[in-house]
């Protein structure tokens, strides 16, 4: 018996519930949403019907949360879903569970994990939602610094047609970084060698230097490059991940997050707000290892989902407004915010 857990992320199936005067959560039904609403829930049924019919599922469904169990609710009653329930072979356990309810798990920061930190730092990979960009310049005798150039098209992350690729993906996704990028050496030494490419293997700490040198031997010999051009790409996107000014900060995300969580039973609200303000640079005042208005926002939605129940009362109402001050004031010196400050403001 499998055991599926989705987590309906999509922005639209977000809105808050009815407020005071409307149904309960445990009362809210289709019919109670908005319309706009309800043709989502019922676009997001049919494509889950889709993908349980392509898989052969029979399933039994599960909810946490108001909106999970309306969406549980229209899959149970939804006759094409019937009808494949009574021939489907595999069974499985789908369990819904409403976003709202685990902000902490959607903001957070999770562990040692290079194919989390590669999905987050690399632009998005144009059309797609869950592959980035790979910049392959470097595997070209083209010479430049610009980031953005578009002379070169992106590599990306799926490698279907090749194994070693496919291999190295499953180590990115299960070992912790460190031995994932030994791993990445590890496969990038057997295909030079393999291609009689002059490689020196080199013990010890792994470095993007030294993925990038290995990732030169391949530039000049276009059979080589061909033999393992999925291989470098995803090496390629370590290199770039781990260069990357966004890396540094993930862990400086992780270790707030840690540090919070270990301290928590004995700071009260006020007091890690305090220390929250200081950190709060408008535009000019920032460097590269400042955290900017967005990362705040994360921030703040992960300190106030993982604190619980919070004490109100003056000295509560003291520091949040120091920092509503702070963050209006950033937000406002922000000489070109970002989408989604905008769509914020």
């Amino acid at each position: 018996s499998a055991e599926l857990c989705l987590l309906p992320a999509l922005a639209p199936l977000l809105p808050p519930l009815p407020g005071p005067g409307g149904p309960g959560p445990a009362e809210v039904g289709l019919g109670a949403l908005p319309a706009g609403l309800r043709t989502a829930v019922r676009s997001l049924v049919g494509d889950l019907d889709s993908l349980f019919t392509a898989l052969g599922l029979r399933e039994e469904s599960f909810a946490v949360g108001a909106l999970s169990r309306v969406v549980a609710a229209e899959l149970a009653s939804y006759a094409p879903a019937r009808n494949r329930r009574r021939t489907a072979t595999n069974k499985a356990s789908v369990i819904f569970v409403d976003r709202t309810l685990d902000l902490a798990g959607a903001v957070g920061h999770h562990g040692d994990n290079l194919a989390e930190k590669i999905l987050s730092v690399l632009p998005k990979l144009p059309g797609h939602k869950t592959d980035v960009m790979v910049n392959m310049v470097e595997l070209t005798a083209l010479q430049t610094s610009d980031e953005t150039c578009t002379i070169i098209a992106p590599g990306c992350l799926a490698q279907p047609n090749d194994p070693a690729a496919k291999a190295l993906w499953e180590s990115f996704m299960n070992l912790k970084q460190k031995e994932a990028v030994m791993e990445a050496r590890r496969h990038l030494v057997e295909a030079a060698s393999r291609e009689n490419l002059p490689i020196k293997m080199s013990m010890g700490e792994v470095t993007p230097e030294q993925l990038s040198s290995y990732i030169q031997l391949f530039k000049n010999n276009l059979k080589a490059l061909e033999n393992h051009c999925g291989l470098l790409q995803l090496v390629l996107a370590t290199v770039q991940t781990l260069k990357h000014p966004q890396t540094s900060k993930w862990d400086n995300f992780l270790a707030f997050e840690r540090l919070l969580l270990q301290t928590i039973g004995d700071s009260e609200m006020p007091s890690v707000l305090n220390q929250l303000l200081p950190m709060i640079k408008s535009y000019n005042e920032r460097t590269k290892d400042d955290y900017s208005c967005e990362d705040f926002l994360v921030l703040l939605i992960y300190i106030y989902s993982v604190f619980g129940e919070i004490k109100c009362g003056k000295e509560l109402d003291i520091a949040e407004e120091e920092v509503k001050k702070a963050l209006v004031k950033a937000i406002c010196d922000e000489p070109e915010p970002s989408p989604l400050l905008q769509k914020i403001t």
